[in-house]
């Protein structure tokens, strides 16, 4: 029986794990992957049932020096984020170095008062000896509550996370109904997951400047009497030159996405998926505040 609650942000610089940790702690796949930096570009709400408490955990994009107004979006994102929660996780990797991109996040965490928690992620692929300079480091830039010792990717230290964080929940009720573990809306995922796959597949500035809409999302009865989800979607580029990239020839790349981005679909779904993909230009649309909203990117 849910009793408590608590509200989490996830920050940190590019590619430490946010969103690996974010899938880890739901146990599902909601938020997507790759080592390209800017993967994540919107808030992403994860929903954890832990004992008594119900974590809610928003996943922020990559905390980084804007170069489009996308990139001022983004770190917008992050900055509200960290602020009227009732914890704020810094994730960092096992490097004693801190960043312009850490030193502006303490700095909002001392503006804000926010309660903060180290959380040092890739510890499977350090000596644990290497951490302590890390945590004197980190110690002796902001007062943290706790410093935590993780690795999102096999799991370890995640179930001392939780326990830390259970210390920052308010009695009250479930925020979200039973059994929910995001607030995204089926589409809004499968679109994410298609975009994951250019990531993925596609190299340099090229999956940098894409984005993906849903324009058809319907479910339908197979001949032979199972579900079947209908999705088309549309893949927006830059250049023209990207398209012929992102197409490839004979259509081989746009093949391959669809292909790996349709797997991942129908393990999401929990069903057939039949998937079909069109490519389009949209000139400097990350530089374009009505492109940007047509594409969800709302304050």
């Amino acid at each position: 029986m849910i009793s408590k609650n608590a509200m989490i942000t996830i920050c940190g610089r590019p590619n430490v794990g946010k969103s690996t940790l974010t899938n880890r702690l739901v146990g599902e796949k909601i938020a997507i992957v790759s080592n390209k930096p800017q993967t994540t570009r919107n808030r992403i709400t994860a929903v954890v049932e832990h004992g008594e408490t119900q974590f809610v955990f928003m996943d922020t994009p990559g905390f980084h020096k804007p170069r489009t107004r996308l990139g001022d979006y983004m770190v917008g994102v992050v900055r509200t984020s960290v602020a009227d929660v009732d914890a704020v996780l810094l994730l960092v990797e096992p490097v004693a170095k801190l960043g312009p991109q850490e030193e502006e996040l303490l700095k909002s965490f001392r503006e804000s008062g926010v309660n903060a928690i180290l959380c040092i992620n890739k510890i499977d692929s350090v000596e644990p000896s290497s951490l302590l300079e890390v945590i004197a480091l980190y110690a002796a830039a902001y007062d943290f509550k706790a410093v935590i010792p993780i690795s999102a990717k096999t799991g370890e230290g995640v179930e001392e996370l939780l326990c830390e964080l259970e210390k920052f929940a308010q009695e009250g009720p479930a925020l979200f109904p039973e059994g929910m573990i995001t607030d995204q809306p089926e589409k809004q995922v499968v679109a994410e997951l298609i975009r994951e796959k250019l990531l993925t597949c596609l190299d340099r500035e090229v999956p940098h400047g894409t984005a993906v809409e849903i324009t058809k999302f319907s479910e339908r009865d197979a001949s032979d009497g199972e579900p079947v989800i209908d999705v088309e979607a549309t893949i927006y580029c830059e250049k023209t030159s990207h398209k012929g990239i992102i197409i490839g020839k004979n259509g081989a790349m746009l093949k391959k996405i669809g292909a790996l981005a349709r797997h991942d679909i129908e393990e999401f779904m929990g069903t057939r998926v039949f998937l079909q993909t069109w490519v389009k230009v949209k000139e400097n649309w990350r530089d374009s505040q009505a492109q940007l909203r047509n594409f969800g990117f709302r304050d």
